[in-house]
């Protein structure tokens, strides 16, 4: 969400606490907005409080290349408290000094386009978009195209909710009317008529088909089989629904983050409304999770579900979703396996008994040797064989286990070269299941 801001405005303002200081989401505004050229404003909140130290925040920037007027540099600050209304208006003067000196013009006379901030399906309205006119003035009654999508603008409401007739260059506004849902961060533009409307967005359409079956094509045939053969990469398969755009990116965003070189998260659809019928059959044939972000399935898709043994997990909180996702690709790393060795025993001597075959005569020299447990067997320090042993006797009586300095006889399951000499090395091995 940050990025796209800073991608669609002129000037940025990052705000910081006086009393907190450069924070983590701080740092990643101040990267957004060097990463699309954008000049900053620093305004230095909450100078009203106690513990408030501006001159802290001031050289903290400094640490990220942020240096401001009153340090030598050439970023406007402006110390303020948004409660008090303290400084409100420089702050504002200074945003009008810098668009004055960036030249910051839009010719309003003109037919709009701008960005689509943000994006839903709201049950009442049908799909709306918030967009940001850039250009030009978008009226009731437009034809626009927003990405793959396009509507004739029925209503405009603006930031306080009030219906407008008309939104100029900088307004934000809410768009109802077109007929489905954008993507944050697509481009709109007003055209001519509804024909021109259809043609570029069914253009766009089969162009974005195309280049998705491309894609998938190559990545589950080459890329993603070659990764899995090559590293053992393991999948947790997903189809994302949500009530938002943004919602989308923001989850997308975490999933792809918690992958390892051992499991990865696959998200095989995403979309913004409620869970159809399509859905389940798309998460039925990829076996995969199907994740409902603050939506529901329509009654169809709900027993379709249960028809396919489709499992849609919903939620309204994303770290909710994000833990449990987690938790599940953790289920799909293999355990660490621990080796611990038990006990040793030297074989003294070989004895052949019918029905057994060769049974070793041996002295436990260290530790203890369980029935049951995985042997080892040496010679000449080498391994020559690995597997369980058949039978472990006291005298005449089977045993659980033998001590140290206690003599037993041993024979293996299926393996009979055994000489005097060799040593009988026993250990268990523990699973422990990971995490991420």
């Amino acid at each position: 969400m940050r990025s796209r801001g800073a991608k669609v405005t002129d000037i940025v303002v990052i705000v910081v606490a006086a009393n907190d200081g450069v924070m983590p989401q701080t740092i990643e505004a101040i990267n957004h907005s060097k990463e699309a050229n954008v000049p900053i404003i620093v305004a230095i909140n909450k100078i009203d409080l106690e513990g408030a130290d501006p001159n802290r925040v001031r050289n903290e920037l400094l640490a990220h290349e942020v240096i401001v007027e009153s340090l030598g540099g050439d970023i406007l600050e402006v110390e303020v408290s948004a409660t008090k209304k303290t400084n409100l208006n420089q702050l504002i003067d200074t945003i009008i000094l810098q668009s004055e000196v960036l030249d910051l013009k839009a010719n309003p006379n003109r037919s709009a386009d701008g960005t689509v901030i943000e994006s839903s399906l709201d049950k009442g309205k049908g799909p709306v978009a918030t967009v940001l006119v850039q250009r030009g003035t978008l009226n009731i009654g437009d034809i626009v195209v927003l990405g793959s999508a396009w509507g004739k603008v029925r209503a405009l409401s603006n930031d306080l909710g009030a219906s407008i007739q008309k939104a100029q260059p900088s307004d934000p506004v809410e768009i109802l009317g077109l007929n489905s849902v954008p993507e944050a961060g697509d481009k709109f533009t007003v055209v001519n008529s509804e024909a021109r409307a259809r043609e570029i967005t069914e253009y766009r359409h089969r162009k974005i088909k195309n280049f998705a079956t491309g894609i998938t094509n190559k990545l589950t045939l080459e890329n993603m089989m070659g990764q899995i053969k090559e590293k053992n990469l393991k999948e947790l398969p997903v189809l994302l629904k949500a009530d938002m755009q943004g919602s989308i990116e923001a989850i997308s965003s975490a999933l792809n983050e918690l992958g390892s070189d051992e499991v990865v998260v696959r998200i095989i659809h995403s979309a913004v409304g409620a869970v159809s019928e399509t859905d389940i059959a798309l998460a039925s044939a990829s076996n995969a999770i199907l994740l409902a972000f603050n939506v529901r399935p329509n009654p169809n898709a709900k027993l379709q579900a249960q028809t396919d043994g489709v499992e849609i997990r919903q939620y309204s909180i994303i770290y909710n979703l994000i833990d449990e996702i987690k938790l599940a690709l953790s289920g799909l790393l293999d355990p660490t396996i621990n080796e611990k060795i038990i006990g040793n025993a030297e074989v003294k001597e070989v004895f052949y008994i019918s029905k057994i075959g060769k049974v070793a005569g041996c002295m436990v020299t260290d530790g203890i040797v369980r029935n049951n447990e995985n042997l080892r067997l040496i010679r000449d320090s080498i391994v020559i064989h690995e597997g369980k042993l058949s039978s472990l006797k006291r005298f005449q009586d089977e045993v659980r286990e033998v001590q140290v300095s206690q003599e037993c006889g041993i024979s293996f399951q299926n393996y009979q070269d055994i000489k005097a000499g060799d040593i009988i090395e026993c250990f268990e091995i523990e699973t422990i299941e990971r995490s991420l």
